[in-house]
């Protein structure tokens, strides 16, 4: 069987930046062991799968080793390359996180994403030894979520994936307020997930812009990534859902040959 696939980088606006995503465009549902097997074969931080629905398409991400609930910049990628194959939008999904929107206006991509309840926390055993840093503030969102003082202490940060890993969830979310000309900076770490790092990610941002919009006193949030790639993205929190919007770039285009 051979199906088309493509690989864009996601909130940027140039190449071997933001988060690569791969994009598979079945005719028909696939297995999902056969998803799994391509995921681990792309080994990039998500695939997309996107199949065709009476009003939309059943989308599902894929990292290396799991299928997950949510992604942003594989949801993104997905939206730019349906609009490449003369797919207009504005995109509904159905997904396992409900039912999702992706519109494309002029160069840039909004996404429409439920918004995650966040609650304060104790620190778990080992979070501040695992990061390297000591947090001012616990969460627990869909992930754990640490607040740190300064957007250069995230920067910075050389986190032991092996304990982020030991760590309850397995991932970790670091955010501070400012930096890089953003209303707040993070990283994520998802070793649990098969990722030590993830470059840009929409997920993340359905957990911290509520808290932060709350914390800062706006709505609307500049929010940079800073990773290795580094992202930006462009925040509205209307409860109960948060509206992230930005661009993204073709690197690659082919074939699967699977069985």
């Amino acid at each position: 069987m051979k199906l088309a696939y493509w690989v864009v980088d996601a909130f940027t606006d140039r190449l071997f930046a933001g988060n690569p995503a791969a994009v598979v465009l079945p005719p028909a549902p696939l297995p999902a062991a056969l998803m799994q097997s391509i995921a681990a074969e792309n080994n990039l931080a998500e695939t997309a799968f996107a199949v065709p629905e009476a009003d939309g398409f059943h989308l599902r991400w894929f990292t290396p080793t799991v299928e997950v609930d949510l992604c942003g910049h594989a949801t993104l990628a997905t939206s730019f390359v349906l609009s490449l194959n003369g797919h207009p939008g504005p995109h509904r999904f159905r997904t396992r996180s409900g039912p999702l929107t992706a519109e494309p206006i002029g160069a840039r991509i909004t996404l429409d994403f439920p918004a995650r309840d966040y609650r304060e926390i104790p620190a778990p055993p080992g979070l501040a030894d695992a990061l390297g840093a000591t947090p001012l503030a616990v969460l627990q969102s869909a992930d754990l979520i640490a607040v740190l003082n300064a957007p250069e202490t995230v920067a910075r940060l050389r986190p032991n994936i092996a304990k982020i890993r030991a760590l309850p969830g397995g991932a970790c979310i670091v955010t501070a307020a400012g930096g890089h000309n953003a209303d707040i900076t993070s990283r994520y770490f998802a070793p649990a997930y098969g990722i030590d790092e993830d470059p840009v990610t929409g997920s993340l941002h359905t957990q911290v812009v509520p808290y932060w919009a709350r914390t800062i006193g706006r709505p609307t949030l500049i929010c940079y990534q800073a990773s290795a790639r580094g992202g930006t993205m462009q925040c509205d929190f209307a409860p109960p859902r948060v509206r992230m919007s930005g661009t993204a770039v073709l690197y690659a285009s082919g074939t699967l040959n699977v069985p």
